[in-house]
């Protein structure tokens, strides 16, 4: 099993590592990123889902479903709020018609 102080410390790369890489990002990509973040927190909500049902049914205990179910509220909040803000950021550049 690994050890959860290396789990922590390739949490704490990996943070530094996506800050670094979205900071550089030109903001003419920023759309079709997001695009592309909103179909990975989608896949997160299928790993949050597994997780959860592997430890309902291994009687994991109900800190791992608690936790679990916690995933999968925030990686829901993740992708609707992403296609939010797309949503909005497309919408910024549709022309305005006039009404006759």
């Amino acid at each position: 099993m690994i050890h959860p102080l290396i789990l922590v410390l390739i949490f704490i790369v990996c943070t530094v590592l996506g800050y670094f890489i979205i900071r550089n990002v030109p903001s003419l990509l920023h759309t079709p990123l997001m695009s592309g973040m909103n179909a990975l927190s989608g896949v997160t909500i299928v790993g949050a889902l597994s997780a959860t049902g592997i430890a309902y049914l291994s009687d994991g205990g109900w800190l791992s479903q608690v936790a679990g179910c916690l995933a999968i509220i925030l990686a829901a909040v993740n992708v609707f709020g992403g296609f939010g803000v797309t949503h909005r950021m497309l919408m910024m550049f549709n022309k305005k018609r006039k009404q006759p």
